[in-house]
């Protein structure tokens, strides 16, 4: 399961430059994205996993969620194929509003389904604008398909990446403050097996750094 954005891009640069990856028997599914935007706009994740991932690496197989599809088949048809195995590993960030994929506050936490339609707050859809994605909030999608918190928590590892200053609030609201719904990323803390890995502007708020 792969994130997006600009934490995970020196990570997946790694992991793709990276030798001995019998890359033929990954499948591949990504965490969110946009609705209404198609796979070749600039700032769709569908785009971002071509790019980086896909040109780049033999992937057995990508499921790929597709933002210009009906939003409620999508989430059954990439649902379905995700709940047929069990998932490896999966790569997360956390937003600055502790978002968890596109989980925004309050976030669902007891959904079943491994993919919902959910709607973006406005501080997620800024900080797409901050990050470069988009020229304006204007531009930004108010609605999106997410992988469910539920979901997530279902891989057997978790590698969660945050890097900068804009994060650090956020990091500290998800890693010392309470589990639950108001801070998506918290739920990482209910997993047994997530790593967290955090650049020293990420983690300065916290209690031990």
């Amino acid at each position: 399961m792969v994130a997006t954005g600009s934490s995970q891009i020196e990570f997946l640069e790694s992991l793709v430059t990276a030798p001995d990856i019998a890359w033929g028997q990954v499948e591949l599914f990504h965490l969110d994205e946009y609705i209404g935007l198609s796979g070749d706009h600039p700032a769709s994740f569908q785009h971002y996993i071509r790019e980086r991932i896909l040109a780049r690496v033999p992937i057995g197989r990508a499921w790929l969620l597709d933002g210009a599809a009906d939003p409620e088949e999508e989430c059954k048809r990439v649902g379905e194929a995700i709940t047929a195995a069990p998932v490896d590993v999966a790569f997360a960030g956390i937003g600055e509003n502790g978002h968890l994929a596109f989980n925004d506050p309050p976030a669902d936490f007891e959904t079943e389904e491994p993919f919902i339609v959910v709607e973006l707050a406005e501080r997620g859809r800024l900080q797409q604008v901050r990050e470069g994605w988009f020229a304006s909030i204007e531009e930004v999608p108010c609605t999106a398909i997410s992988m469910s918190i539920g979901q997530i928590l279902k891989a057997r590892a978790i590698l969660c990446l945050v890097s900068g200053a804009r994060k650090a609030e956020a990091v500290k609201l998800c890693l010392d403050g309470d589990i639950g719904p108001t801070a998506p990323a918290s739920a990482l803390r209910l997993h047994q097996n997530a790593t967290v890995f955090l650049d020293r502007e990420a983690a300065a708020l916290l209690q031990s750094a």
